[in-house]
């Protein structure tokens, strides 16, 4: 039987546009996968490794079905952003309270992590850009990348607040100082790609030190509302712009890549 291709499917970009509601969401769900974290650990009584084992699966199940997709959905994206920052958080958790690995040591790990990832990346389709994800590829190669930021701004930002002693609230002051030395210098000329990868990384340590910030009892430096609290006041609100997004497709990047299938 003879092999034809048909060029008529077309993917378009798998990921949303960067504005300022990705930028809230990004962080709130950084927050979330701190907190939520503690919670299934915690208060739920699973404990670290059946907690990252459960979510673990279940991202898995929600990225096989984002891979799928042939476009941009607002609900299935931000959901697999949400499983892979507490997934990325037990990870880090596991290294280091399990395994006894120093958060030094986890922070280099997953730094050289996502500059494989980056390098590995780069070689094969020679752009990091988000903007042109629009091949399986392109996808997989992103969620890699972003799993290694979730972990690593977990380890670093937990280096900065607990090993070396600064406290959430000051940690969340200074990476949020940093984060505004990005879009500085991406104002200043520095390459939309760099500067956004950049922050995505130090989005993760800021996030979560304002998760445990708000969380943690007064007693430990906190403002004592609870890992349960938090975590549904994030959610709601997550939820919420997600819709908005969905209804209105206020950050669609609308490139398209016609995709070769066999019939």
């Amino acid at each position: 039987m003879e092999t034809q291709r048909s060029l008529t499917q077309e993917m378009l970009n798998k990921v949303p546009a960067v504005t300022l509601a990705f930028w809230v969401i990004k962080i709130m769900a950084t927050t979330v996968g701190e907190t939520a974290a503690d919670f299934l650990i915690f208060n739920v009584g699973l404990g670290l490794v059946l907690t990252s084992l459960i979510m673990g699966a279940l991202l898995l199940i929600v990225l096989f079905y984002q891979l799928r997709l042939r476009e941009y959905v607002p609900t299935s994206y931000w959901l697999v952003v949400v499983l892979v920052s507490i997934v990325g958080t037990l990870v880090s958790d596991y290294l280091v309270d399990d395994l006894g690995i120093s958060l030094a040591t986890t922070t280099i790990l997953f730094g050289t992590g996502l500059a494989v990832v980056f390098a590995a990346w780069y070689a094969s389709e020679k752009t990091l850009s988000i903007h042109s994800i629009f091949t399986t590829k392109r996808e997989l190669f992103y969620w890699a990348a972003i799993l290694f930021t979730f972990a690593l701004g977990t380890s670093a930002g937990d280096l900065v607040a607990e090993s070396v002693g600064l406290g959430y609230g000051t940690s969340a002051v200074i990476f949020g100082a940093l984060i505004a030395v990005v879009y500085l210098g991406h104002r200043l000329g520095v390459g939309a790609v760099l500067a956004f990868w950049v922050a995505y990384i130090l989005t993760r340590p800021f996030g979560a030190s304002m998760g445990d910030l708000l969380s943690q009892p007064v007693g430990n430096g906190g403002l004592g509302l609870g890992t349960t609290g938090t975590s549904v006041l994030f959610l709601v609100t997550i939820a919420a712009l997600v819709a908005y997004l969905t209804v209105t497709r206020a950050d669609r990047i609308e490139t398209a890549q016609v995709v070769e299938v066999e019939a």
